[in-house]
């Protein structure tokens, strides 16, 4: 195993990450829905969002295995952050580097492994943005792009100290988030040649209850509304307030029907009703299929579904 050599920039590496307060801190929803969209884009075992420090790895965020602290020296990551583009290990057990590494050799049984450098504000390679599977593999055409898309995602997160795509009244994405996301995970199935939906979804009667109870009381309907659209969904789904009381959701490489993808929200309006039967919550949607081979823009996809969903209203 070669143990990662230390950068030359160092002591002005750590300052930056230091300075960025996110070490030790607890998981955040806005990292969160990061790894989950990569590990589902990549079809990886695992994904995570790490933060390198003088002699550990942190994980900001991870989906598919549990977190844990681990030794700089045994950390792929700490190899990542010497360059500037992606480091890929098609298979750990025959790179000289990690084939008697601990994460190799054990749990969680690494065998590829793709990174990519996440930076600080001044420039500093903090961390990654890392994907990892259990069988050995390669990157397919644009996964690098997509990778270092990701990434600077990550990037734009670390400099804000409040959520910068976040919806104040939800916490789900705001329509500037689902944008960034969306597209992110349109341009990934085109490359990989697989089909998704967007639904539209609207919150019936949230003007009559502002009038008539008050803002306080339609802004309790927002926040089950998102609850119920959480629910509805997949964690790597992309779910957003587009504002008002219209939502929005982009389920990538979707094969199943479209009305079925109308009918989960259904449910999950159905289930919520049925906990709290006095507080009735009524959704309607519709549904646009964005197809691989002749694919659409996000406003015409976002049209279509409103479009359906004005329809179904009206039915």
């Amino acid at each position: 195993m070669l143990v990662p050599p230390i950068p030359d920039d160092e002591a002005v590496r750590l300052r930056s990450l230091r300075r960025l307060g996110l070490l030790d801190t607890e998981p955040e929803e806005r990292f969160d829905r990061v790894t989950r969209l990569a590990r589902r884009l990549f079809g990886a075992t695992a994904a995570a969002i790490t933060l390198v420090d003088a002699d550990r790895q942190c994980f900001k965020s991870v989906a598919g295995i549990e977190p844990r602290e681990i030794r700089r020296e045994d950390a792929f990551c700490a190899h990542t952050i010497l360059g500037t583009g992606v480091l890929e290990v098609h298979d750990a057990q025959q790179d000289p580097r990690f084939t008697t590494n601990p994460l190799v050799t054990g749990e969680p049984g690494v065998r590829f492994y793709a990174g990519y450098p996440v930076k600080a504000p001044d420039g500093s390679a903090v961390g990654s943005l890392c994907i990892l599977d259990s069988t050995a593999r390669y990157l397919q055409p644009g996964d690098e792009v997509a990778l270092h898309d990701l990434a600077c995602m990550v990037e734009r997160e670390m400099e804000s100290t409040r959520p910068a795509v976040d919806d104040d009244h939800t916490g789900l994405l705001d329509r500037r988030g689902f944008r960034l996301l969306a597209d992110k995970a349109l341009a990934f199935c085109e490359r990989r040649g697989a089909d998704a939906v967007v639904v539209f979804a609207d919150v019936v009667g949230r003007k009559a209850v502002n009038d008539l109870d008050g803002r306080e009381a339609g802004n309790r309907m927002l926040a089950r509304a998102a609850r119920v659209m959480s629910a509805a969904y997949w964690e790597a789904d992309v779910v957003a307030r587009l504002g008002g009381g219209e939502f929005a959701a982009l389920l990538a490489d979707f094969g199943g029907e479209d009305r079925s993808a109308v009918a989960r929200l259904q449910e999950a309006v159905d289930a919520a009703n049925a906990e709290q039967p006095g507080r009735r919550l009524s959704m309607t949607a519709g549904v646009a299929r964005w197809h691989h081979d002749a694919p659409e823009d996000l406003d015409g996809l976002l049209r279509q579904a409103e479009a359906a969903m004005r329809l179904a209203r009206t039915a």
